[in-house]
């Protein structure tokens, strides 16, 4: 990605040369006497010292950049107190020395005062070390933002993807052994079994590499699993789904809803009694409405806890990362009946 042109090089040299512009103008702009401090008789040399005043003033840029880039990140930052205050001090005396050096072998001017010198640099002196040590900290403390915003997305996208990455293999293998199954048994329903496991696999591998993907693409892979379950287990495991939308705009991170239905065939199934699972989904404005509830039994669901899986635990970190508060998750238990609701702000 292009940075912004006013951080590339060429835009803070020029962003710098505006500002140096604007403020070494402003005493001949606002000032009648162009910068000419009222304590001093320059009367017939007017135009000379508004040159060496310029020139004095350009001088300023030196101090300016020096403790901003050297003495700031050199020695005030590593609470050299000390050394920084004896470096300003010579870094005050070199400019008094060229301010002399201008007033008497450049310009020659009349009737210079040692004190009033002094008392005519100090204040202005302090104020560009004072602008100058702010600029570089907010220049540090801007930088440093964008450097933990970076890290902390970089450090999102790994924790996404490793989450993501935590698909539940045993499912695969489960239709794996039902596809040799099926073939063994000459059943027509091999062909569009593989087809509907190679639409699956293809969604897995390709799709989810990106941030977001339709919504219409995620229900899509959704109905496969489901219709991948319904044929392993047949009438053992009712199961009723209701998967719409109207509008297919919308978009949402991949295989975010995934790990509830999975969750209800891991724990719905087995040794339950009348086991029931019941998938619905839909989408009323901008807001995505998803529930999933099948029957458990809790002995069971502690044992199949400890093997494999994704478990809420997993979904529930992403929605938080990716949605913070556009999202409401109800997970309950109610008897023999495990539920989850989802609310969730689409983009």
């Amino acid at each position: 990605m292009n940075k912004p042109w006013y951080r590339t090089r060429a835009g803070e040299v020029s962003i710098h040369l505006a500002i140096w512009a604007a403020t070494l103008s402003l005493p001949y702009l606002l000032d009648s006497h162009h910068g000419i401090p009222h304590h001093i008789d320059v009367r017939g040399r007017e135009q000379d010292f508004i040159y060496f005043n310029f020139f004095t003033n350009l001088l300023w840029m030196g101090p300016f950049y020096l403790n901003a880039y050297m003495l700031t990140p050199w020695l005030f930052y590593r609470k050299r107190f000390l050394y920084y205050t004896l470096s300003l001090l010579l870094v005050f005396a070199l400019v008094f020395l060229i301010h002399l050096f201008l007033f008497f072998y450049i310009f020659n001017l009349p009737h210079f005062n040692i004190k009033g010198a002094i008392n005519y640099l100090i204040p202005t002196f302090i104020l560009t070390i004072a602008i100058s040590t702010a600029f570089r900290m907010v220049r540090d403390k801007l930088i440093a933002d964008r450097q933990a915003t970076y890290h902390q997305k970089e450090n999102l996208k790994t924790e996404l993807s490793f989450l993501r990455s935590q698909i539940n293999p045993h499912f695969i293998f489960n239709i794996l052994n039902n596809l040799v199954a099926l073939e063994q048994m000459k059943s027509p329903e091999l062909g569009p079994t593989i087809l509907k496991l190679s639409s699956l696999m293809q969604y897995m591998l390709y799709e989810t590499d990106k941030e977001r993907v339709e919504l219409s693409k995620e229900i899509e892979y959704l109905q496969s699993y489901i219709d991948l379950q319904q044929q392993r287990f047949g009438p053992k495991v009712p199961v009723t789904s209701n998967l719409e939308i109207n509008d297919s705009f919308f978009e949402i991170e991949p295989m975010l809803l995934i790990p509830f239905i999975e969750n209800a065939f891991k724990h719905g199934i087995g040794m339950i009694e009348n086991p029931t699972i019941e998938i619905n989904l839909n989408v009323k404005g901008d807001v995505l409405f998803f529930n999933v509830k099948n029957r458990f039994n809790k002995a069971s669901s502690e044992v199949k806890d400890k093997t494999s899986g994704i478990g809420l635990g997993n979904v529930k970190r992403r929605l938080e990362l990716l949605y913070g508060d556009q999202h409401t998750l109800d997970i309950s238990q109610n008897k023999d009946w495990f539920s989850v609701s989802l609310k969730l702000n689409l983009h």
